[in-house]
């Protein structure tokens, strides 16, 4: 089965691409390299460009007329960023995307896997939310999440489109071959500034908000390991219309996340055990656009998908900081 990837030069795309080759399929990426990078395409059926560029578009299903299904991870993802640059954001995560969309079902290529994310849930009494839970996205980039879903089920009751739309909640870890990581050098994800802290690049770890209502402060997050969501991107591809048939819906979301919310000071203790000693650490006031948090009820991933994760919190640490050790070599920074 061949599969377009958007993004798939990306810290997730590229390890959804890898899950894909390991499970049989050929991954065929699209991507700006504005975040992605060239060292994770390696080899695989590429097309630098814009995901709203209709001639590029029919140039890749031009070369692959076989392609299945797309799965759509391109997108500015950087919460305080989208605050500062909201114009930014909406203009890439949203108008760029309804061209695509239109641009797939007008090129009959109508199964869309979309990458969502769990920062549009609300705070719910005791944290855990599933698909039906209340929505209150808090920052322009969670509102250009929720504003695509509500895109793509409008597209798919009006056109061919169908749609899946994966809620992430927050991805750890690496690839754990090492193929890929988080790419990025300054990144804002909590673990790769903890992995970064360890190994001597920043000088502290900076926990952001400690008056959130959760049992010590600290915002509450489902960290699932990069691999585990790459993989039910997979099974989302194999079962799409499987999955879309069993509900006789046009589309559906599905929330991707292991079931179980730590704060950032659990994950903090667990980084340090995995580590095997303190790191530094202070406490600071909240980020623009953070939330209390939220994590997942994933009974449906397992309905529809038949996925459930399979790998622990300890697991993506560990990867983590292996891939933080190797990321020069892959890279060429560290």
């Amino acid at each position: 089965m061949k599969v377009l990837i958007t993004g798939g030069a990306g810290y997730i795309g590229s390890t959804v691409a890898s899950a894909l080759e390991d499970s049989g399929h050929t991954p065929v990426i699209l991507d700006s390299l504005v975040t992605g990078r060239p060292e994770f395409i390696r080899g695989r059926a590429f097309y630098h460009g814009d995901i709203a560029d209709r001639s590029l578009l029919e140039r890749v299903f031009d070369d692959h007329p076989d392609i299945h299904a797309t799965i759509h991870c391109a997108a500015l993802i950087v919460v305080p960023e989208s605050v500062e640059q909201p114009y930014l954001y909406y203009r890439e995560n949203v108008c760029k995307s309804l061209e695509l969309f239109k641009h797939l079902e007008e090129l009959g290529y109508p199964r869309v896997v979309f990458s969502s994310s769990a920062s549009i849930y609300d705070t719910v009494p005791g944290f855990k939310v599933t698909e039906d839970s209340p929505l209150k996205p808090g920052s322009p980039y969670a509102r250009t999440k929720y504003m695509m879903e509500m895109v793509l089920q409008d597209l798919t009751r009006a056109t061919r489109l169908r749609g899946i739309a994966l809620r992430y909640f927050n991805p750890i870890g690496a690839d754990p071959k090492l193929r890929s990581g988080l790419q990025v050098r300054d990144p804002s994800h909590v673990l790769g500034r903890l992995v970064d802290t360890a190994l001597g690049k920043l000088p502290y770890f900076q926990i952001t908000g400690t008056d959130y209502p959760t049992r010590d402060g600290t915002g509450i997050r489902d960290y699932i390991h990069v691999w585990d969501l790459a993989m039910a991107h997979v099974r989302a591809v194999e079962r799409f219309d499987e999955a879309l048939a069993r509900t006789s819906n046009t589309y559906e979301v599905i929330n991707l996340g292991s079931g179980h919310g730590n704060t950032v000071k659990e994950l903090v203790a667990a980084f340090e055990k995995v580590w095997g000693s303190p790191i530094n650490k202070r406490e600071g006031p909240r980020r623009p656009g953070d939330t209390a948090g939220a994590y997942a009820n994933a009974d449906k991933a397992w309905e529809l998908l038949g996925w459930k994760t399979q790998l622990s919190l300890e697991d993506g640490i560990r990867s983590a900081l292996e891939w933080g050790r190797k990321r020069k070599e892959v890279l060429g920074y560290a």
